[in-house]
């Protein structure tokens, strides 16, 4: 077998400033690649491009931009070289500048148009102006005054708002660079119906982009929503129910629930689509439901004694509580019961003989709980006020008496509450 033969399309996508698109023939078959400035023919002289796509998908892109191939498309003359790039660089360097006299023109002239963007070509023969306008403009005067002061051909051209947001560029509230600068070529009607579709809140804050006419986003999914709204049912009424007439608040379309409320409540209630129908069809034969959830008062029992036998059984299942065991603190670790049968076999009998009565172990456990239970409390320290040489001044050597003169310049405080002065200690 031999090599598959390609047809290869002679037609090459070539990308402008702004993200205008043009298409050119190649004709001399240059071997040209993706992002190769090449210089093509136009109307009145040359101009450099950058090819942004060539082969089969450009045939694909013709047909969808409903393009035709006939000898309209002028050629591609040749891949810019140096010179040319310097040339068209000098001729981008007065496009500032222009832009910003042909506004002072404009407003000197009093005309009633937005001058956005100006473009010149690389051969600097010709310039041509974007501008936007929301009535026809009579510009005449200011292309004379344009062509007599810059020396070069003008050409005024209006575009939409949609149009001058993607020569412009920017970043939209998706974080993304706008679509109408990377790849949106054709730009669609959009109306409100498309936000009414996807329940969205009419504000036009946040509906509207960067152009100031609402996003050209609200049209990619409105066919998925326009399917899905087909199985939802149309709900023009108030449902009739005892409760009071229930109004539609929202609709989730992808779920297939919908939020009522009763009399204007700020309570919303939500039900499946199934049973709306249902409601819908009783409230045509001339009924009315109990309310939202059930038809008649006996089912709403029902479910009301399911619920509290469901909570009586939960009742039940924890009310049972295990019983703690309480531990004996007195009782020694397990550890020394197991070893205590062993050091008593082996114990003399001259050390059985000196083991303490019942009454020493008991106060000896005694000591050991108070120790336990406050391990860190000291007991506070008082002068002494019972002692006998408090109570009797005059008795005693005159050391005692000098010593009782101290304790009575000190300070003294009177014993708390449930407290005793401690009994034969000194003043400290």
């Amino acid at each position: 077998m031999g090599i598959p033969e390609v047809d290869n399309f002679d037609i090459v996508e070539v990308k402008f400033k702004g993200g205008r698109k043009e298409y050119f023939r190649n004709l001399d078959y240059l071997d040209l690649h993706t992002g190769d400035p090449v210089v093509v023919d136009v109307p009145s002289g040359h101009h450099i491009g950058y090819v942004s796509l060539q082969g089969e998908l450009v045939r694909l892109q013709m047909q969808k931009r409903k393009i035709r191939d006939d000898d309209n498309i002028t050629r591609i003359y040749r891949i810019a070289n140096q010179k040319d790039l310097e040339k068209w660089e000098e001729a981008k360097n007065r496009e500032i500048p222009s832009l910003y006299r042909c506004r002072q023109i404009i407003q000197e002239l009093g005309l009633k148009m937005k001058l956005s963007d100006v473009e010149y070509q690389a051969d600097n023969s010709k310039a041509t102006f974007y501008y936007s306008a929301d009535e026809r403009v009579d510009f005449r005067e200011l292309i004379k005054i344009l062509a007599g002061e810059f020396r070069i051909r003008v050409e005024m051209r209006q575009i939409s708002l949609r149009q001058e947001a993607g020569r412009l560029g920017g970043i939209g509230v998706c974080g993304r660079e706008l679509c109408c600068s990377t790849w949106l070529v054709d730009f669609k009607n959009v109306s409100t119906s498309a936000a009414r579709y996807q329940n969205l809140s009419l504000n036009p804050s946040k509906l509207s982009g960067q152009c100031g006419r609402l996003k050209c986003c609200l049209n990619y999914e409105l066919d998925t929503y326009i399917e899905a709204i087909k199985n939802i049912p149309t709900v023009e009424k108030p449902l009739l129910t005892e409760q009071g007439p229930a109004k539609l608040q929202k609709t989730d379309i992808f779920r297939r629930l919908m939020w009522f409320s009763y009399n204007n409540d700020n309570d919303w209630h939500s039900i499946s689509c199934d049973r709306v129908v249902e409601i819908l069809e009783i409230n045509s034969n001339g009924g009315k439901v109990f309310n939202l959830q059930v038809n008649e008062s006996t089912e709403l029992e029902d479910m009301a004694a399911q619920s509290t036998l469901e909570l009586e059984l939960l009742d039940k299942k924890f009310s049972k509580k295990k019983k703690k065991k309480k531990k004996n603190r007195n009782r020694p670790p397990r550890n020394q019961e197991a070893q205590a049968p062993n050091t008593n076999q082996q114990s003399s009998p001259a050390k059985q003989g000196n083991q303490n009565t019942p009454r020493e172990e008991a106060r000896a456990t005694n000591n050991q709980s108070q120790k336990r239970r406050n391990p860190r409390r000291k007991p506070r320290q008082r002068p002494d006020m019972g002692s006998n040489e408090n109570k009797n001044p005059n008795q005693g050597s005159p050391s005692n008496s000098g010593d009782s003169n101290n304790s009575r310049q000190k300070r003294r405080f009177p014993p708390r509450k449930n407290q005793k002065p401690n009994n034969g200690k000194g003043d400290e």
